[in-house]
C-alpha cells in the first residue's frame, strides 16, 4: 500500500507494500570545451600578442622594425652629407669656384689652401699652426684629407679610416681657432668629430652606401681595420 496520508506531496511506501527500484542518474553528454579551449599558458600569450600588437611580429621575427629601418636611413643621409661637405671644401678650394675660395686663390693658380685659415691663428696652439701654414706638404696632406675623408663617407666604404682621420682633422681645426669666438670651447668641429665616430661604429656606410661590398672583398676581411 502506498500512504498518502502525508501533506509533503511525497509518496512513500508501506512496510507492506513493494519496493519501488532506485531511480538511476540521468547521464547527459556535455561537450568537453576545455579539450577545445587553448591551454592556459598558450592562450593568455596570444591575447596578450594581439592586445599589444606584436602579433605580426612574432610571425616574423627577424623582421626589423621601422623605427631601426628609419634610424639607418637617416644615419646614411648624414653621412652623404658630411661625406658632400669634405669633398665640397676639397673642391672648392682646388677650382676657386667663389663660395669660400675665389678663382684667383685656387689651388690650381697656385694659391695655398691653408696659408690663410692657419696663418690667422690665434690662441694656446698658434705659433705652431703658423709655422706651417702655407707649408707644401701641409696643403697636400689637407687636401688629400679633405678628397679621402669625403669621398670615402659619400660611398661608404673605410669608414673606420675615414672617421680617424676626419675626428684628427676637425679636432685639429678646432684647436687652431681656440678659443671659438661664440662659446668658452664648443663648436661645430667638435660635433664634426663626434658624429664620425657614431657613423662608423653603427655601420652606416652598409646603406645607401657599398659598405657591405667593401668589407667582404679579400683585403678587407684580413685587413679589418680597412673597414
Amino acid at each position: 500500500m502506498v500512504d498518502i496520508a502525508r501533506n509533503d506531496n511525497t509518496v512513500t511506501p508501506t512496510a507492506a507494500g513493494p519496493t519501488l527500484p532506485p531511480t538511476a542518474p540521468l547521464a547527459v553528454a556535455v561537450p568537453d570545451i576545455a579539450a577545445r579551449r587553448p591551454a592556459a599558458g598558450r592562450y593568455s600569450e596570444e591575447a596578450d600578442a594581439r592586445l599589444s600588437g606584436r602579433e605580426s611580429s612574432a610571425a616574423s621575427p627577424g623582421a626589423e622594425s621601422r623605427s631601426a629601418v628609419a634610424a639607418r636611413y637617416l644615419l646614411a643621409g648624414i653621412r652623404i652629407a658630411l661625406g658632400w661637405v669634405f669633398l665640397w671644401a676639397f673642391l672648392d678650394k682646388l677650382f676657386g669656384w667663389g663660395f669660400a675660395t675665389p678663382s684667383a686663390r685656387s689651388w690650381l693658380n697656385g694659391g695655398s689652401p691653408t696659408a690663410g685659415f692657419l696663418g690667422g691663428s690665434e690662441g694656446p696652439f698658434s705659433g705652431f699652426f703658423t709655422a706651417i701654414a702655407g707649408n707644401t706638404v701641409t696643403n697636400v696632406l689637407f687636401m688629400g684629407a679633405l678628397l679621402a675623408i669625403g669621398t670615402a663617407l659619400i660611398l661608404g666604404i673605410g669608414m673606420r679610416l675615414a672617421a680617424v682621420g676626419g675626428a684628427i682633422l676637425v679636432v685639429m681645426m678646432w684647436a687652431a681657432v681656440l678659443p671659438p669666438s661664440s662659446n668658452p670651447f664648443m663648436d661645430d668641429h667638435l660635433i664634426y668629430a663626434a658624429v664620425l665616430i657614431v657613423l662608423a661604429l653603427l655601420g652606416a656606410g652598409n646603406t645607401l652606401g657599398f659598405g657591405k661590398a667593401w668589407s667582404a672583398t679579400p683585403l678587407v676581411r684580413n685587413a679589418t681595420w680597412l673597414k
